[in-house]
């Protein structure tokens, strides 16, 4: 109960407009309005394929986040996907990458907010750039203070207008392209293709970003994949056609030299009067403004997570009145001013995108660690399709991709993984211990069991989460549902056929199709959950099926030669729809059954009544827990 004090739950406020807005607007920031003009001096209007290239590269990534996401709903997205499936140390090291690289590359478009502003006003100094920046920092931090609805709301906002002056930019834009500016299409040979397309792969990474804050997602089963892919196709379909319009509108010798290179195809279009330019500069704008939002919300979830697994200090996971981390949110804010105000940012965005693609690369490892595991919670709503093809794919792209950035990144990200490993080893190593997924995948392997249940029942609460399954229900089935007190010893033949009668009358099922599968399970020693307790659960065909039967022998059932009699069997039977519901009260029912004394009170009962009362009096008791 102290546990659920300290940390408040997130508020589900996020539909899937507002997830297509945070994952979209992440997208559209410095990938689009800048670094089109720095990839374009190192590989000319082969650029298009650099953007093809990285965007087809995210896919993996992203059908691997959006698996996870959907199993394991939980804020800090990849750090906590990381964690538990191959544990704290990579947890802590994944875990501030996915902070660091999103505080930059949201400190980075917030300095973009000053560049856009100069443009619009020439008379601005860099320091007043900067205060610019800081300006908006500090308003985006009262905004996700006051909660992720606000955020969200923001977001939709800003996504509709960037979306609708980017659209109008394209269409007028279309029609004075000029067909030689294409010419000597890759000036700088095919290897520099590869090259850019790691230095604008961070132009995608707020593609995935979504998953930090899966936790306040509505429907996330549905919401979340579905979000991401409406985001990606959309925006990288944009990113192609803007660059397009940009690379036929542009003189190539300007084009190569500008950091504002969309407002620099604007001012090219003769329809627009001379004042494209300031237009895209306020789409820009738009932009940076819903980068950083977005960013804000999305980094402030992976320390939030990390506090809560006392990676980092306690106070990071504090949750506000208001269902935000407020303590997480402002130190956040306060790293990305510090960033603003101190940094050379150029090479950070650098060390950004390679972060990115070692996250990406941690992230397809945790959905094999998962799958391969086999653990019986792990329950996504979204399975990656070709897996696992497609995640090997993946693995082979980021790296090669990795090794095309050059050594300076390599080794800067070198460091930073060093500060993660330090950074466990002195502080979190004595405070953390826990099972992940890994463990369960080298029990396979090995054949030696090391490990116990933490793992499963930590992911069977995310489900009951998840999937907003009622415990009113189960309470109140619990009440109504059929009890029946044996007072005579009864062969397996009719006891079966006992259980099937009754089955059959409340589910409106076969009655000789459920009579030989209890037959059939009555020999499985699976059924025995300790001497003298049984339960029988079994999926059955149909719809919306579901039904609970409580049984009482004193004086045992005998259900096979080679198992003790049985004074405690518990039914649980229900259609496919209803599995997760399913699950969740078969494990109640075993919990209660392994309460001290149960089947001892179970036994001396007076009645009906008092059997119901023994199961409610236990469930409640566990609820108190």
């Amino acid at each position: 109960m102290g546990e659920r004090e300290k940390h408040k739950d997130l508020k589900r406020e996020l539909g899937l407009l507002s997830i297509f807005s945070i994952a979209s607007g992440a997208m559209i920031s410095s990938g689009l309005f800048i670094l089109p003009g720095l990839a374009f001096a190192k590989v000319g209007p082969a650029l298009l394929i650099s953007y093809v290239i990285a965007s087809l590269l995210v896919i993996p990534a992203m059908l691997s986040k959006a698996e996870l996401s959907t199993a394991m709903p939980k804020a800090g997205g990849t750090y906590f996907f990381i964690d538990r499936s191959m544990g704290p140390l990579m947890g802590t090291i994944g875990g501030f990458a996915a902070w660091f690289s999103l505080a930059f590359k949201s400190a980075f478009a917030l300095v973009g907010i000053g560049v856009f502003a100069i443009l619009l006003n020439p008379g601005f100094t860099e320091i007043q750039m900067k205060f610019i920046a800081v300006f908006f920092c500090i308003v985006f931090t009262i905004i996700n203070i006051r909660g992720a609805k606000h955020t969200g709301k923001t977001q939709i906002a800003l996504v509709i207008g960037l979306l609708s002056l980017l659209i109008f930019y394209i269409i007028t834009g279309l029609f004075f392209i000029q067909p030689s500016h294409f010419n000597n299409f890759a000036p700088y040979g095919y290897d520099s293709i590869f090259s850019t397309a790691g230095l604008i792969f961070i132009s995608f990474g707020g593609l995935t970003k979504i998953c930090s804050v899966a936790e306040e997602c509505k429907k996330p089963g549905r919401n979340i994949p579905l979000g991401m892919f409406l985001s990606w196709g959309i925006i990288s379909l944009l990113y192609l056609l803007v660059i397009f319009v940009t690379i036929g509108l542009t003189n190539p010798s300007q084009l190569g030299t500008s950091l504002t290179p969309i407002s620099l195809g604007a001012d090219a279009i003769p329809i627009l009067g001379g004042i494209g330019g300031a237009i895209m500069a306020i789409a820009a704008i738009l932009a940076f403004i819903s980068t950083a939002n977005a960013g804000l919300l999305a980094a402030s979830r992976d320390p939030m997570a990390m506090g809560k697994d006392q990676l980092i200090p306690h106070s990071f996971a504090k949750v506000s009145k208001r269902g935000t981390p407020t303590f997480s949110i402002l130190f956040t804010s306060g790293f990305m001013i510090c960033v603003i105000l101190f940094l050379d940012l150029e090479s950070l965005v650098k060390t950004a995108s390679l972060l990115k693609i070692l996250l990406f690369l941690f992230v397809i490892f945790s959905l094999i660690i998962m799958r391969e595991s086999k653990i019986r919670h792990y329950q996504p709503k979204f399975r990656s399709p070709f897996y696992p093809w497609v995640q090997f794919a993946g693995v082979f792209g980021l790296v090669f991709l990795i090794f095309e950035m050059g050594l300076v990144p390599m080794l800067l990200v070198g460091v930073f993984i060093l500060f993660g490993f330090l950074w466990y080893w002195f502080y979190a190593r004595d405070k953390v211990w826990r099972e992940y997924s890994l463990l369960y995948l080298i029990e396979r392997i090995t054949g030696i069991k090391s490990t116990g249940y933490m793992i499963n029942e930590e992911l069977r609460e995310i489900l009951i989460e998840r999937d907003d399954i009622d415990e009113i229900r189960f309470e109140q089935l619990i009440k109504k549902c059929e009890v029946i007190d044996v007072d005579k010893i009864l062969p397996p033949d009719k006891f079966a056929r006992l259980i099937a009668h009754k089955l059959a009358e409340q589910l409106d099922s076969d009655e000789e199709s459920l009579y030989k599968t209890i037959k059939k399970r009555e020999t499985d020693s699976n059924i025995i959950i300790h001497p003298g307790v049984a339960t029988f659960s079994h999926i059955i065909k149909g719809r919306e099926k579901f039904d609970i039967i409580l049984v009482r022998s004193k004086k045992g059932l005998i259900v096979s030669d080679d198992i003790a009699p049985i004074h405690a069997f518990f039914v649980i039977v229900a259609s496919p729809d209803q599995q997760s519901f399913y699950l969740h009260s078969l494990m109640w029912i075993v919990q209660i059954a392994e309460e001290t004394d149960f089947e001892d009170e179970w036994i001396n009962a007076k009645d009906i009544d008092e059997l119901r009362d023994i199961i409610l009096s236990s469930w409640k008791k566990r609820k108190a827990y």
